[in-house]
């Protein structure tokens, strides 16, 4: 009796945490977009970024490897390149990508669209590793996308033609994330999802400083004090606390139901863009936003079969 109310009570906090972990990582887009009304640019942001969250990075590598799958599995050389390139792909290139897109689109397209990553994976999976896909999983996607379509159309009535370029990058976001995610799980198992998240995010971290010293003038250096304080809760409220709470839902309820409760992020984004941003809240919207939704759910659903 006491180990089924043990239970009962892990598997609440692991929903719990999913659903903190889901709507944290949401945060993201808003607190972004706030600092742009700074006149700053996506490569200062999502440098200042990353500099406040790699301690935390460094603490994750350092907090893994004391943990006995760290220590029976060290790292090798033939590791290196392959955590470098998943750094650079999933953590720096894909967030820089997303960065840019926000500059012309709403936080809430901006959601929709990276949301498409699990029909990204998909169809990555199918043309490089001829998985057979089911008839479900392509009504799925055809579901989500047309979602997208209908932010889509409003948003470029809206805000004009700029939205087309904004999706465009924050598409490609959405993409190369999705190649993170295929190839992280060939070393997450051996490597273990801390340490490889610890160490990846951290070269990430790197390559965006090296890419704001390389493209900016030292005088880019100098923000607002508002400019600061919106990084610096980036990184801690919606980077690092993120990642350990959703490793921690994990834990509790397993990665298909941490998926699936992930998927308030949009309305959450949503929710938040309205009250903070002031961005509009319509019929498109809130249409889009369920089509989008229910194409995620039956993708997820269905794709834990045949896998």
């Amino acid at each position: 009796m006491n180990e089924s109310l043990k239970n009962s009570k892990s598997y609440g906090v692991g929903l719990t945490l999913a659903a903190l972990g889901a709507i944290a990582f949401s945060g993201k887009a808003i607190i972004v977009k706030l600092s742009y009304r700074y006149g700053v640019d996506a490569v200062t942001v999502i440098m200042y970024r990353m500099l406040f969250a790699l301690p935390f990075f460094i603490a994750m590598v350092l907090w893994a490897s004391r943990q006995e799958h760290s220590k029976a599995n060290p790292l090798t050389r033939s590791d290196i390149l392959p955590i470098l390139m998943l750094g650079f792909i999933g953590y720096y290139l894909s967030s820089y990508l997303d960065f840019l897109g926000l500059q012309y689109i709403s936080a809430g397209l901006e959601r929709l669209i990276l949301y498409l990553s699990p029909t990204f994976v998909l169809l990555i999976g199918r043309v490089m590793y001829k998985r057979k896909v089911e008839p479900i999983r392509i009504l799925a996607m055809l579901v989500s996308y047309a979602g997208i379509c209908v932010v889509f159309w409003h948003e470029v009535n809206w805000s004009g033609s700029s939205v087309v370029l904004g999706s465009f990058w924050v598409l490609l976001s959405a993409m190369t994330y999705s190649v993170y995610l295929i190839y992280s799980g060939q070393l997450v198992h051996r490597i273990g999802s801390l340490r490889l998240v610890g160490w990846a995010s951290s070269f990430a971290s790197v390559c965006c400083i090296l890419q704001f010293l390389a493209v900016s003038p030292i005088s880019s250096v100098w923000v607002p004090q508002e400019v600061l304080l919106l990084s610096f809760l980036n990184a801690v409220l919606c980077t690092a606390t993120p990642v350990l709470i959703v490793m921690m839902a994990i834990e509790r309820v397993g990665p298909a139901l941490t998926s699936q409760v992930g998927m308030i992020g949009p309305l959450s984004t949503i929710v938040l863009s309205v009250l903070i941003l002031g961005e509009p809240l319509n019929i498109w919207i809130a249409l889009g936003t369920t089509l989008v939704i229910g194409g995620i759910y039956l993708v997820t659903k269905f794709g834990q079969k045949g896998n």
